[in-house]
């Protein structure tokens, strides 16, 4: 781990990490920026013990200028971290994948925080994550999904950024929730459980219907959840947020980089970054992987899952259908050939 240099705020190196909200301040930690690829998220159990500055108070950090600073949503198991990475080119842009100040905002509203009070620690917390690692640098933080809920907010709060909104296809989705086993079956639940409570989900389900529900039902229900909620975002905000296949970036990462490079005004070779290491590694272990690993992975859990896989897709368009909601996602990148 390399050695930390004396607390500097205009260096973004000093990573934002934590919201202290018993004391009302930021807790930075050291993490230099070529680190940030050896971690799939910012995170504490990944990050593992940092060189920590002494706690700041939040008042005057809430000074801190705007930096050029765009958001990569999410809606899980779609590449966002690959796309993250993948766009980290210095002298272009870093990505910041969920930084834990975020989901400590999220806290903070779930325990009661008033609007006004979760607003003031979101705007703090963007304010220092949009600090540029180089003169002339885009920030793309890609929160949690946990975050999703409160992204009316950090786009107001940031009103300049663009916004993407990266996705699974739903059969794609469930798919990965099905290979990863009974640990992100039981994930999907606490999601759903959390997006209940910030009244996230409108899709006609009483509060009981939950618990009847199996876990890929579950699972499509928080996918289902997130696109609405987006196509509703994006009636609003406009050409601010687009959307992008995650099938799409995998099966033709040029065009989709591209695509993504020209929505949020970076100036990247999408042909030196499609064939950089982002695409021939896996994203949470750094292990070599390829478009036709991911093939064969995905074809051996759809033949060992598929039946229910199936049932669940065919039902959750339904209660799409039901409650006037397309599949497809709003705004669509356009991939040029």
């Amino acid at each position: 781990m390399t050695a930390a240099p004396v607390f500097d705020l205009s260096n973004a190196e000093w990573l934002a990490h934590r919201y202290v909200e018993s004391d009302d301040a930021v807790r930075f930690i050291y993490v230099p920026r070529d680190e940030h690829a050896d971690h799939a998220f910012l995170i504490d159990t990944l990050l593992g013990q940092r060189t920590t500055a002494p706690d700041l108070p939040a008042d005057p950090l809430l000074a801190q200028p705007r930096g050029r600073l765009h958001f990569l949503f999410h809606s899980a198991f779609c590449g966002s971290t690959l796309l993250a990475r993948a766009i980290s080119v210095k002298g272009v842009a870093m990505g910041l994948s969920e930084p834990a100040i975020l989901n400590d905002v999220v806290g903070f509203r779930r325990r009661g925080a008033s609007p006004p009070a979760v607003a003031r620690a979101a705007d703090l917390a963007l304010r220092l994550l949009g600090r540029p690692f180089a003169p002339g640098e885009a920030v793309i933080v890609k929160p949690s999904n946990v975050l999703n809920p409160l992204a009316e907010l950090l786009l107001a709060l940031e009103e300049q950024s663009q916004a993407l909104f990266l996705y699974a296809p739903l059969e794609t989705f469930l798919i990965s929730v099905a290979r990863k086993g009974l640990h992100c079956r039981a994930w999907v639940r606490e999601l759903l459980e959390g997006f209940v409570q910030d009244n996230f989900v409108h899709l006609g389900f009483a509060p009981n219907d939950y618990f009847r529900l199996t876990d890929l039902q579950v699972a499509a229900v928080g996918w289902l959840a997130q696109h609405q909620y987006f196509t509703s975002l994006a009636a609003r905000t406009g050409q601010r947020l687009a959307s992008l296949d995650a099938d799409q970036l995998t099966a033709s990462p040029e065009a989709a980089i591209a695509a993504v490079a020209q929505h949020y005004g970076l100036a990247l070779d999408a042909g030196a970054v499609a064939r950089g290491p982002a695409f021939s590694r896996n994203s949470k272990n750094g292990s070599a992987y390829s478009p036709e690993t991911r093939s064969n992975d995905y074809a051996a859990a759809k033949a060992a899952h598929g039946e229910e896989i199936g049932m669940v897709v065919t039902w959750a368009e339904a209660v799409a259908n039901n409650a006037g909601l397309a599949l497809a996602a709003p705004n669509p990148l356009l991939l040029q050939a």
